[in-house]
């Protein structure tokens, strides 16, 4: 049976991840440790032969995969379905600031009701078919090879979920740290887990998306 060998990278580090503040669709750079580990995750991937680089379209993820593009020659493929959940007008805000300007929200976000919508974004259901869908439709025009996919700390956790049979509400103990490599093996039957949050190329503990 063929398949598709995926390696999936968080982007670098930003000043919101920093802040803890929730970034979702919102257009925010890499900071200066993020573009370091932009380069140390490029260069952990140097010798990989793989066939394609697909990138959120979202500037803190092609930023981080453009290290690798420049160090390997291959282009970029932004794709809009590697996004990060959309958090409506939650988005902007601190984890603090959640709490206390919308506490109704934040309940259903902290307890990941899976059909809760925040207003203006999307529920956990449908961003897991998104995220689902996507990566489907990328790693079935690949079979046999291996691609790179560079997203976000909410698309690495629907595929963790997705490969490990974990539930849209389980509590996570799995980590989602900025420019961790993760490698997971697609076929058209099933996602599996190859290996999770590699963190050899850092120099310590990338932050974790806690926001996922």
């Amino acid at each position: 049976m063929q398949a598709t060998r995926l390696i999936a990278i968080r982007h670098g580090e930003t000043a919101w991840n920093a802040d803890t503040r929730l970034q979702g669709h919102m257009d925010i750079a890499l900071n200066a440790r993020g573009r370091w580990q932009a380069e140390r995750a490029a260069q952990a991937l140097a010798d990989e032969s793989f066939a394609a680089i697909y990138t959120s379209d979202l500037q803190r993820a092609q930023a981080t995969a453009q290290a690798l593009a420049t160090l390997t020659g291959h282009p970029l493929q932004p794709h809009e379905g590697l996004r990060e959940r959309h958090f409506g007008e939650l988005q902007g805000q601190t984890h603090a600031q959640i709490e206390e300007n919308f506490p109704a929200q934040a309940l259903l976000w902290r307890h990941r009701d899976p059909h809760w919508t925040p207003t203006g974004g999307e529920s956990l259901v449908t961003f897991h078919q998104r995220v689902t869908d996507t990566v489907a439709e990328l790693a079935s025009a690949h079979l046999g090879e291996q691609i790179v996919l560079f997203a976000h700390g909410g698309v690495l956790d629907m595929l963790y979920r997705h490969a490990t049979g974990q539930t849209l509400q389980t509590p996570r103990s799995w980590n989602l740290g900025n420019a961790t490599i993760n490698r997971l093996l697609w076929t058209p039957e099933a996602l599996t887990v190859v290996g999770w949050s590699d963190e050899r190329h850092l120099d310590s503990e990338s932050l974790d998306e806690t926001t996922a």
